[in-house]
């Protein structure tokens, strides 16, 4: 090569390589977390919910597609004795205090078993005890912690597994 060819053609710096190999993992991590999402979810209602019409622990008596009209409504499908859960159920909590959550913990024990774990973690979300996980059936839920996001009665998002705060959030912004 000549030298005014190399002048011309300046290598990359390191920096300009790192940004560019963390934007492509990014967009392989984005599109597999996202292809991971529909194959868990493949059996959940797409559109149209279905009925949840249901006490919590405390006797408040619930209607998701009521609520759902006034705000978005984040469903949280999720158990004790889920790992994953460990991880989420402190983000739902910090975002029930300012938006609506709705809880169905899937086959935690009896009322007063998952009354005393809830105040035991200090969670002050509403849940409702699926004993039976027939309320996750209904809903197609395989997967814990599995999060809908109900608008004007109708499903807008669900997602599967780890999600982030700042994941949640955004779902009920653009819902």
């Amino acid at each position: 090569m000549t030298d005014q060819k190399m002048k011309k053609h300046k290598p990359k710096t390191k920096a300009q390589r790192w940004v560019k190999e963390i934007l492509i993992l990014t967009l392989i991590l984005t599109v597999f977390s996202i292809t991971i999402d529909a194959w868990r979810s493949r059996e959940m209602p797409s559109a149209n919910m279905p009925a949840l019409l249901m006490s919590t622990l405390e006797g408040d008596l619930v209607d998701i597609k009521k609520m759902s009209h006034d705000k978005p409504v984040l469903i949280y499908f999720w158990a004790t004795w889920c790992p994953v859960c460990n991880f989420v159920s402190p983000s739902v909590n910090w975002l029930s205090k300012s938006h609506q959550v709705i809880s169905v913990a899937i086959t935690s024990g009896d009322d007063k078993r998952l009354g005393q774990f809830m105040a035991y973690k200090e969670y002050n979300f509403k849940v409702i005890n699926d004993q039976s996980a027939s309320i996750g059936k209904v809903w197609g839920v395989a997967v814990t912690p599995t999060i809908v996001i109900v608008k004007n009665g109708e499903i807008s998002s669900i997602t599967t597994g780890f999600t982030t705060p700042m994941g949640m959030w955004l779902r009920l912004y653009f819902s």
